[in-house]
């Protein structure tokens, strides 16, 4: 068959997802995809493979989702309460689909997506799984069995058709397969039936109650065997196999957490879901074979501790076999439609070793090897691929050749320094699918010379300064950037310049020297020259002014130019300097007495935001008297360290009657 019916139990939003976990051993094909689904639970999903299309029920909206391979929405068919159950036409024409809440079959057509028929279902109540036998839909309802015939003029629906009631204890799942004719599987809980289509009916072939629930079922295209999961009573979780004509157990698919999902694929592969958080959740076996060929585990897309967990069933194959589809729901509610790639092959590791670090143009020997569950033959071509610096978008090296035991070796004469990376692909075959690996060595390159001048240097405030970056030898790379790093944080890194130094090797940049700067020059390396980063540090001096108010005159006293104030006048002296959050600045005084001047004191004043201090002196109140202030800004103790510490001028005064 090609999809597998839902329990409406998984209408429910499942809360239990979380964490992501690490991918197991069989890991993710490159080409697998995810896209979230537009909706609010799940109910049932077929793959029409002519049209390279999903559909996808949503019970709780009363909608199916058509998405293509990829998972992208082509269209949304709405007003279906309750749908559940879908099944494709042996032509792939129409999709029939069980609409609980109005006990009804709705046909849509697979090409413009449009409803085109409605069929009641009177006294069918409830109708969830359907199946497409011989052009015949069948359909579970309670715990009964019905069918819809639309060969003739008109459509016939019959119900009842389970001969012996009372047998089923629940709610059916039906299978088929459209490569078996005239066969029908149900099962319900405890129970397992195989039917035999007839224009009169179901005719059962076998009948018999089980040790567990039937949860999922589906038919082996060969038609000899149901596959169902095991709920883990008795010997364990899994996926047994009974033989269609007595219902033997014929074959188990061991899987260590609770199954809850299975579909056989065309080629006979089974496809087994679990619900877990911290296992695999899709198992893929080769027909008769316990150990899966593949796992897929469901990364974390939720806040839980594990990771998102398969829905109910939610499991189907593409009619060719190239992909298994599966429905995955998270802590929040959010399914995801996801695409698994290859789904029969195996998924071979590749490792591959190269030294941590090697001498450029020197051989270098990498090493690896090729596994997988079943061995891959000796002689199997890798194709090799080396990236650095010389070649970004990697270089192909010789193919190199697995041994009988997967390994392999070749060596390469590496040309450029830096990170080279060796990658080995395996291009897969009919039973393994594509891998790779890589590694890194770290090839040494030669040191060059650069220098940035100006180191230590001490410039008055708004010089504009030129440094210039000098680069030695290098191989291909003659580009240096220059940064300039004000001090202070408020004022980020800049970038400067970035250009090829010129034929003397320089490159040159200005500098505004507001403040305190590091000059940083950087070269990136080529291949053969590594990467060097110099700094230089150039210091700014503050930016300081005073002005002088309330004196009566100026005049020299020998060759010093005075402010002369009055006795009892107090003087007012404005200073500005170069703002910067939390600056002051330091007032020092000082008085003339015999012939030397000597501290009276000195004291900070927090600038303005305009950068301002007024500081006002008592007069002294009597003449005679000789001072002389300035202000200065005291790298470190005058609130902060972005300028170098600079003194105003001298600004002198005397005090007369």
């Amino acid at each position: 068959m090609r999809r597998r019916s839902i329990s409406a139990a998984t209408t429910l939003a499942v809360v239990f997802s979380s964490a992501a976990l690490a991918v197991g051993s069989a890991g993710q094909a490159a080409a697998d995809s995810a896209k979230i689904l537009p909706v609010k639970s799940v109910g049932d999903l077929v793959v029409d493979g002519a049209h390279r299309r999903v559909y996808v029920s949503d019970p709780a909206s009363g909608k199916i989702v058509v998405t293509d391979y990829s998972g992208a929405v082509q269209a949304t068919v709405t007003g279906l309460p309750g749908v559940t159950g879908l099944a494709l036409s042996a032509d792939s024409a129409q999709v029939y689909a069980a609409v609980k809440d109005s006990d009804r079959i709705v046909s849509v057509e697979t090409r413009t997506y449009t409803r085109t028929a409605d069929y009641a279902l009177a006294g069918a109540d409830a109708p969830a799984d359907l199946e497409v036998v011989d052009g015949r839909i069948w359909f579970g309802y309670g715990s009964d069995l019905g069918s819809l015939d639309l060969s003739g003029a008109e459509p016939v629906v019959r119900l009842d058709q389970e001969a012996g009631a009372g047998f089923w204890t629940g709610p059916l799942h039906l299978a088929a397969d459209p490569a078996v004719p005239g066969v029908l599987v149900a099962g319900a809980a405890g129970t397992l039936a195989v039917y035999d289509v007839t224009a009169d009916g179901a005719v059962p072939r076998v009948k018999g109650s089980m040790d567990t629930a039937v949860k999922q079922l589906d038919l082996t295209p060969d038609g000899t065997q149901v596959i169902t999961s095991w709920d883990g009573s008795g010997s364990g979780y899994g996926l047994p196999a009974y033989s269609t004509t007595d219902l033997t157990e014929v074959a188990s698919y061991p899987i260590a957490a609770y199954p809850n999902a299975v579909a056989v694929g065309p080629d006979g592969s089974i496809a087994g879901g679990s619900f877990s958080w911290y296992d695999p959740d899709v198992h893929i076996h080769r027909p008769g074979d316990p150990r899966p060929v593949r796992e897929y585990e469901f990364p974390n897309t939720g806040d839980s501790s594990g990771g998102d967990t398969l829905v109910d069933g939610a499991l189907a194959w593409a009619p060719d076999a190239s992909r298994v589809f599966a429905v995955s729901v998270n802590s929040h509610g959010t399914y995801t439609l996801r695409a698994l790639t290859d789904p029969t092959k195996e998924l071979p590791t590749l490792t591959v070793s190269a030294p941590a670090k090697a001498e450029r143009a020197k051989k270098l020997t990498v090493t690896g090897k090729l596994t997988s569950r079943t061995r891959i033959p000796a002689g199997t071509a890798l194709q090799v691929t080396r990236t650095d610096l010389d070649s970004p978008n990697g270089k192909a090296l010789p193919a190199v050749t697995t041994k009988a035991d997967g390994t392999f070796s070749f060596t390469d004469t590496p040309p450029a320094g830096g990170k080279v990376t060796y990658k080995v692909s395996f291009a897969g075959d009919a039973t393994h699918a594509a891998a790779s690996g890589s590694d890194a060595v770290e090839v040494s390159r030669k040191a060059t010379t650069l220098t940035v001048n100006n180191n230590g240097k001490l410039y008055a405030y708004g010089k504009d300064v030129t440094f210039t970056a000098h680069l030695g030898t290098t191989y291909k790379n003659r580009t240096v950037s220059i940064y300039a790093d004000p001090f202070g944080s408020d004022k980020p890194k800049k970038l400067l310049k970035t250009a090829k130094v010129n034929s003397s090797g320089n490159l040159s940049a200005t500098v505004d020297m507001t403040r305190d700067t590091t000059v940083t020059a950087v070269f990136a390396g080529d291949a053969r020259y590594a990467p060097k980063t110099v700094k230089s540090t150039a210091y700014a001096k503050a930016k300081i002014s005073t002005t002088v108010a309330k004196h009566y005159k100026t005049g020299k006293i020998g060759n010093t130019t005075y402010y002369y104030f009055r006795k009892s006048t107090d003087p007012v002296f404005t200073t500005t300097m170069n703002y910067y959050e939390g600056r002051k600045q330091r007032f020092q005084l000082q008085v003339y007495h015999q012939g030397a001047w000597y501290d009276s004191g000195t004291e900070y004043f927090a600038l303005a935001t305009n950068g301002k201090s007024v500081v006002s002196l008592d007069a002294p109140g009597e003449s005679g008297i000789r001072a002389r202030m300035r202000s200065s800004y005291i790298n470190g103790s005058s609130g902060d360290s972005v300028n170098s510490t600079t003194h105003g001028s001298w600004k002198y005064m005397t005090f007369t009657s």
